[in-house]
């Protein structure tokens, strides 16, 4: 039977709730046709995030890893496209950890592509009525060192896996806490997640659509 991991991410930035962790626990130990669901909450670290994926990988081997953070100001579900090999941080990680311009992987190449069919993602998102849109920046924080350190993983250990990255918007009552930004429902999320994983076991190539930006 395929496996499918997906992580979310502990609190951090002086918020007592992540989205992405308090979706991934409504999937833990769902199937969705052949595909069974693994779940796991990783630190907001630096580091730490990496490892403790390796070892969840190394302990349930995957055919397909979905990991999901928040990105607190997005409208809609953000399939991002590409991880950059740099950690740029704006603000501590969870540890006091705050690197500048630093690689991730110091002999690594420069950016790794999502190996999700993203567009095909998107597309069944959008048509299950949750909005959707690929992205083309995973920014330089804990998310976008994850997402690299896993493809990283990837490129050199678990050659026959699968996986990328998705961006949440903050849950309603984190939007009412800073006078309304944008937000989705944990239901929403939660769908959008099961979307991901059910496109992924079935599109082993993604389809061709418009995805890109203007600027």
């Amino acid at each position: 039977m395929p496996i499918a991991l997906v992580t979310g991410f502990e609190p951090f930035g002086g918020e007592p709730v992540n989205p992405s962790s308090e979706a991934v626990k409504r999937l833990a130990g769902k199937s969705f046709g052949e595909t069974e669901v693994f779940v796991v909450t990783l630190p907001t670290v630096f580091g730490q995030s990496v490892r403790v994926l390796k070892e969840a990988m190394d302990e349930i081997r995957p055919d397909i890893v979905i990991c999901v953070g928040q990105a607190g100001g997005r409208p809609d579900i953000t399939v991002e496209r590409v991880a950059i090999n740099v950690d740029d941080a704006v603000i501590p990680d969870n540890d006091g950890n705050e690197p500048v311009d630093v690689p991730i992987v110091a002999d690594g190449p420069a950016a790794y592509w999502s190996s999700l069919p993203i567009k095909a993602i998107v597309k069944n998102m959008r048509e299950a009525g949750i909005p959707a849109s690929v992205s083309q920046t995973a920014g330089t924080y804990v998310c976008n060192h994850l997402f690299y350190g896993l493809a990283h993983l990837i490129a050199t250990e678990f050659p026959g896996v699968r996986g990328g990255f998705i961006h949440i918007p903050f849950l309603p009552e984190q939007a009412a806490r800073r006078g309304g930004s944008p937000s989705m429902s944990l239901d929403a999320i939660v769908r959008s997640l099961e979307i991901a994983v059910q496109t992924t076991a079935v599109h082993k190539r993604d389809i061709v659509a418009a995805g890109g930006d203007i600027h």
